[in-house]
C-alpha cells in the first residue's frame, strides 16, 4: 500500500467514527448561525436533515433566504434537506414541526434544540413580554419537541438529542437574566432526561456556546474596535468562537462517536466558564 493509499485509509477510519450514515436530523434555528453550521457538518457527516426557522427571525437578520440557501447546500452535499417554517411563539408550531420533519424524512433519529431568542435589557426593566416570549420559545417550545421526539426514538432504540445552551448558565450576564435562567432550565430538563433515556439508546447531551459572531450579535460588530473590545473580554482566549467551531462539537455528541456520551454539558467558551474576572460577555 501507498503513502498515498495509507493516508486515505486513514481518514476514512476517521470519517467512519463520526459517521451519521442514514440518520435523520432535526435541527431547530437551522437556517443561520450555529443551527446552520451544525446542519452542514451533518449532512457532510452523511445525514438527512430537516431545519426548523422563523421566517420573521429570518428577515429581521436580512436572510429572507437563509433557510433556501442552507437547504441547497444540504443537497449539494448528496443529501436530503428540507425548510419548516415555524413560528415557535405559537404553542403546538414545535409538535407541528417534529411531525412534518417525519413526513419528509422519515423517523427522526437526531434532534437539536438550538433556536432562541434573548432580550438584552436590564433586570427591572423586563416587560411580561418579553419573559413570555422568552420563555414560550426558549422553554416551553423544547418542552413540545422533546415530548414529540422522544417516544417513536425509544420506540426505535435510538435517538440522540441535543440542547443548545449557553456560558450564561454558569456565568450570567445581568442584562440577559431571563434568559440565562431558562438556559439553566433547559440545561436541567436536558440533564433529567438523560438518565430517564440512556436504557433506550438514547443520549441526551447541552452544549454551551460562549460569545459566538452570530447573526444574533452582529450588531455588536458594526463598530470594530468596540467588538475588539467586547472580545477580548470575553474569554481567556480573547476572542469570539465562529459557528463552525460549534459546529464539530455537535457532531460528536451526535454521530458514533458520542455514542457512549450522555447527560454532558460542554462548556464551548474558549475559558469562559473558568475564573476570570473581565467585563461580562456572553452568546
Amino acid at each position: 500500500m501507498t503513502a498515498a493509499q495509507q493516508e486515505v485509509d486513514n481518514d476514512r477510519r476517521v470519517a467512519a467514527r463520526f459517521s451519521m450514515k442514514g440518520r435523520r436530523a432535526l435541527v431547530t434555528g437551522g437556517s443561520v448561525s450555529i443551527g446552520r453550521d451544525v446542519a452542514l457538518a451533518f449532512a457532510d457527516a452523511g445525514a438527512d436533515v430537516a431545519i426548523q426557522h422563523a421566517r420573521a427571525a429570518d428577515i429581521g437578520f436580512g436572510r429572507d433566504g437563509a433557510a433556501e440557501e442552507t437547504v441547497t447546500a444540504i443537497v449539494g452535499r448528496g443529501r436530503k434537506g428540507v425548510a419548516i417554517d415555524a413560528d415557535f411563539m405559537r404553542p403546538g408550531e414545535a409538535t407541528r414541526c417534529v411531525e412534518e420533519a417525519r413526513r419528509a424524512l422519515g423517523d427522526i433519529d437526531v434532534l437539536v434544540v438550538c433556536a432562541s431568542i434573548q432580550y438584552r435589557t436590564p433586570f427591572e426593566e423586563v416587560t411580561a413580554e418579553q419573559i413570555e416570549r422568552q420563555l414560550q420559545v426558549n422553554f416551553k417550545a423544547t418542552i413540545e419537541l422533546l415530548q414529540a421526539a422522544l417516544p417513536k426514538m425509544r420506540e426505535n432504540g435510538f435517538g440522540r438529542i441535543l440542547t443548545i445552551g449557553s456560558v450564561n448558565q454558569i456565568a450570567p450576564e445581568s442584562v440577559l437574566s431571563v434568559y440565562a435562567a431558562l438556559k439553566s432550565a433547559q440545561h436541567n430538563l436536558s440533564f433529567n432526561l438523560a438518565r430517564e433515556y440512556a436504557p433506550y439508546g438514547i443520549t441526551i447531551n447541552n452544549l454551551s456556546p460562549g460569545l459566538i459572531a452570530t447573526e444574533r450579535n452582529k450588531w455588536r460588530r458594526e463598530d470594530a474596535a468596540a467588538w475588539k473590545a467586547i472580545e477580548r473580554g470575553c474569554s481567556p482566549m480573547q476572542r469570539a468562537g465562529l459557528p463552525s467551531e460549534m459546529a464539530g462539537a455537535a457532531l460528536l455528541f451526535c454521530s458514533e462517536a458520542g455514542s457512549y456520551i450522555t447527560g454532558a454539558d460542554l462548556q464551548a467558551t474558549g475559558g469562559r466558564h473558568l475564573a476570570w474576572s473581565a467585563p461580562e460577555t456572553g452568546r
